[in-house]
């Protein structure tokens, strides 16, 4: 054996040999030489590991094999230099994605990015007085409108609006809670814990399936600072279950000249029917909320940000907030969020232009289109490359996903998947491995491609990535050999 390691890393070719090989000149055009250079180093010591150190003596020719070394180095580079930030196309069934980056930005938003990202702006440059500007009145006003709040600010994310909430109002005081609404959102974010960092005290009231106006009441002390609702999000109490009203909690705040604060979580401003139910932002400002804070890239459809609304007074006090700079958010969230507010002026076209509205509101017939499309492009494909799998098109039931709106049930179909050669599971594996990756679902012993987040031009390179998949899972016994 040791004999044998010796004869083949003695036919090992140099790095300076496999650089010249003609494979790899569309490297040189696009990479440094020393970043290829480096993958064939790697390539070359690789092989020599596995002679020095692995078993299979019959693979060893192979491995030193010149156009192995070189393929192995191709690779490599194309490693290296992929973005590990990639698109990918979401054929889950889930709108609001949290690991799919939630919300699709509407083109107006996109637009409004790229103008900020490329140019000089006003971000905080008060074009009026030639002064110092605040980077919160580019969607102050524009929420207000849109709202009826009296004041407004941003920062990066709903945790950190939360989090700023209790630090600027209730530091040192008591903050009541219904215990139903101590909840764990994605990530370990839990109420509890935000409320200690922040610090205040949690006094929790009621139990897990009911609060009632009174627990709260028997909990105010003259150490309250403040009473707060969360939305559930991601869960629903059903059945023997009671909650107070925000109504009843402002009224009580104002009988002890307390403020109340409401998480609303997702934030729908949008009227859809998938929305029925939802506690909505301009609700809770009516029945008088001090501030209300959910998420820009939920039910908004935005970017990822976390909107303050309340009173003058309330938003002024968590502006002036040492904790504000630390969350504030940049200019590129903030001309998204601008460019996904302005379509809201126009309901209709806000419905139309934003994704993530457009997805909610999708129909079973809409939905049934796009999958029969989606099959005969796989079909076609299949055809072409000479694959087999067995498709069909099935109804599903998708959902709204980013913890917004746990027991809606949104009717869309599915391009249904069953290769001839492989399991299921592997050809889930391979398409999320695809140059273009597609993530579905595995049901089943099937492969569901949902639709209702696919758009018609998008279909095409679903199919793509499918062949690709299948391909791959054809090439693995004789990879392997």
């Amino acid at each position: 054996m040791k004999e044998k390691a010796q004869q083949t890393l003695r036919s090992l070719p140099s790095v300076e040999e496999l650089l010249q090989s003609p494979n790899l000149i569309p490297l040189f055009e696009r990479h440094p030489r020393e970043l290829v250079a480096g993958a064939v180093r790697e390539a070359v010591a690789a092989a020599r590991e596995r002679v020095l150190h692995g078993s299979h003596p019959e693979t060893w020719d192979r491995l030193v094999q010149p156009a192995q070394l070189v393929a192995l180095a191709i690779s490599l580079v194309e490693s290296w230099t992929r973005h590990h930030l990639r698109r990918v196309l979401n054929a889950s069934g889930v709108v609001v994605h949290t690991n799919l980056g939630r919300s699709i930005l509407p083109q107006a938003a996109v637009e409004r990015v790229v103008e900020a990202a490329c140019r000089y702006s006003n971000l905080e440059y008060d074009l009026e007085s030639g002064a110092r500007g605040s980077r919160h009145a580019h969607v102050e006003g524009l929420l207000c409108r849109l709202t009826g709040a009296e004041a407004a600010m941003v920062v990066n994310n709903n945790a950190a609006a939360v989090l700023l909430m209790l630090a600027g109002l209730a530091t040192g005081r008591e903050v009541i809670v219904s215990r139903g609404q101590l909840v764990e959102i994605g990530g370990s974010f839990r109420i509890p814990d935000i409320l200690r960092l922040s610090g205040a005290q949690l006094v929790e009231v009621g139990t897990t399936n009911k609060t009632r106006l009174a627990d709260y009441e028997a909990a105010v002390t003259s150490e309250t600072g403040l009473l707060l609702r969360v939305h559930t999000s991601n869960f629903k109490v059903m059945g023997f279950a009671e909650e107070t009203s925000i109504e009843e909690l402002v009224g009580l705040a104002r009988n002890w000249d307390l403020r109340v604060a409401d998480d609303l979580g997702s934030g729908a401003l949008a009227e859809l029917p998938a929305f029925r139910g939802e506690p909505t932002v301009g609700a809770s400002l009516k029945a008088g909320a001090d501030v209300v804070s959910f998420s820009g890239d939920k039910l908004l459809g935005g970017p990822q940000a976390g909107i303050l609304l309340g009173s003058e007074e309330t938003i002024a006090l968590l502006k002036k907030h040492p904790l504000a700079r630390a969350v504030r958010v940049d200019k590129m969230t903030l001309a998204a969020l601008e460019g996904t507010l302005h379509l809201y002026r126009d309901p209709e076209a806000a419905r139309a232009a934003i994704p993530t509205l457009r997805y909610l509101d999708r129909r079973a017939g809409e939905t049934e289109a796009l999958a029969t499309a989606l099959l005969q492009q796989l079909e076609r494909a299949l055809e072409r490359d000479g694959l087999r799998a067995t498709l069909g098109v099935e109804g599903t039931a998708a959902k709204a996903g980013g913890g917004s709106l746990p027991l809606l049930e949104l009717p869309s179909h599915a391009v249904t998947v069953r290769p001839e050669i492989g399991s299921i599971v592997a050809l889930e594996g391979a398409l999320r491995e695809a140059p273009l990756p597609v993530v579905g679902r595995v049901a089943q012993d099937t492969l569901y491609l949902d639709v209702l987040t696919l758009e018609t031009e998008e279909l095409p390179l679903v199919a793509e990535s499918v062949t690709w998949a299948l391909e791959r899972l054809a090439c693995v016994p004789a990879c392997d050999t």
